[in-house]
């Protein structure tokens, strides 16, 4: 008698919208070489679009900084012990960590000391800070998914298995970002001066960011009154937010667009950024916008993270030039003086827009490289050794 060989399952967490999309994309790439894999964890709605059953919302997870972690400690704590269970006693055939070190480094050493092979998608920065987090890798991770080029050797020398997969961003971005069309696609005038501004997905970079990217915009209004502002947010509550800050900062007369997502046709309509730290800045690279970049966390989170540094950028375009190619403004010395400043400036000189852009461009061919295929064939011999 013929047995039937059973469906594989994957267990899986992403942290934050970022790793949403990510996982997304691999779990499609993943189920175009096997439709029967069976998926579950924490996901968003593209994950769960692609049909991965949600055990707890990616938002959950979505915080930032050792002082947001501690004000969540107990509830993500309480989210990583219930899984660890719940995979301990369903055992999956491979569990997949994306992005999130923190939580999934902590789950993934528990599920593989079991004998549940793990992979991690998204290398965390040991390249920027925190390269001591090489040791704890090595006994969690069974397969790292690195997504930039540089990344693939540190581990490589540190005896983790890696594979370096390019940028998924790279590959489902346009190739050649068409501004005039996604003005068109926006409402917007096609000679507009238009400033787009990303303050953040979560709600902690919202209430360090949302007053301050208000004021720097009242700024700029103050001295272009002609420029246009574009405000993608990604839920409602970060929306209020920004709303709450506009309420109170906002200049009279100041001209913002507030946005349900769209941040993609937002960062390709626009002629500058201004971007907070994190995936966004790639995208925006990935979609050829000239930026600003800034972040803001707590007081305490910065006196702890910032002199573990090892690098004088922490912007992904900056990184991956390996030189400041779009200025970066940071905690103190992000004011709304300062920002508004640099923002004039760029908006100001078309030659360096031109030249920023043509190094965006440059860094958009370099990280496509078929991220969720390569990824997912990567990851398929793991699955083809369950019993």
């Amino acid at each position: 008698m013929t047995s039937v060989a059973r469906a594989a399952t994957v267990a899986i967490v992403a942290g934050e919208a970022s790793g949403d999309l990510l996982a997304a994309s691999l779990v499609n790439a993943m189920r175009a070489l096997d439709p029967g894999i069976r998926f579950s964890g924490v996901a968003g709605p593209r994950m769960q679009a692609a049909g991965v059953e949600c055990l707890y919302p990616v938002e959950k997870l979505a915080v930032r900084g050792y002082v947001e972690v501690l004000r969540h400690f107990v509830e993500i704590v309480g989210i990583r012990r219930a899984l660890r269970a719940h995979w301990l006693r369903e055992r999956p055939d491979l569990f997949i960590g994306v992005d999130a070190p923190d939580f999934n480094f902590s789950l993934e050493a528990d599920l593989r000391r079991s004998g549940i092979p793990t992979v991690h998608y998204v290398s965390p920065s040991i390249w920027a800070w925190r390269a001591q987090r090489m040791k704890k890798i090595r006994k969690a991770v069974t397969h790292m998914l690195a997504l930039f080029p540089f990344e693939a050797p540190l581990y490589r020398r540190a005896g983790v298995p890696v594979t370096y997969v390019g940028h998924p961003l790279a590959d489902l971005l346009p190739a050649q970002p068409d501004r005039l069309a996604a003005r068109e696609q926006l409402r917007l005038p096609s000679e507009a001066t238009i400033v787009t501004l990303l303050p953040g997905s979560r709600e902690s970079e919202l209430r360090e960011h949302a007053r301050l990217f208000v004021r720097t915009a009242s700024l700029i209004a103050a001295r272009r009154p002609d420029v246009l502002f574009l405000v993608p947010l990604v839920n409602r509550t970060t929306r209020v937010l920004f709303e709450s800050a506009l309420a109170i900062d906002g200049a009279p007369g100041l001209e913002v667009q507030l946005l349900f997502g769209h941040s993609h046709e937002a960062l390709t309509a626009a002629s500058v950024g201004l971007v907070a730290s994190g995936t966004a800045t790639l995208e925006a690279a990935l979609l050829g916008c000239p930026m600003v970049i800034t972040y803001r966390v707590p007081a305490l989170t910065y006196r702890i993270m910032w002199p573990q540094r090892r690098l004088p950028y922490i912007g992904l375009p900056n990184v991956l030039a390996g030189e400041f190619i779009v200025p970066e403004l940071l905690q103190d010395d992000a004011t709304p003086e300062n920002l508004a400043q640099a923002l004039l400036n760029l908006i100001a000189d078309p030659l360096i827009q031109r030249r920023v852009e043509a190094r965006f461009a440059a860094l958009r061919t370099g990280l496509r490289q078929g991220a969720a295929n390569t990824a997912a064939r990567a990851i398929m011999p793991l699955l083809a050794r369950r019993t």
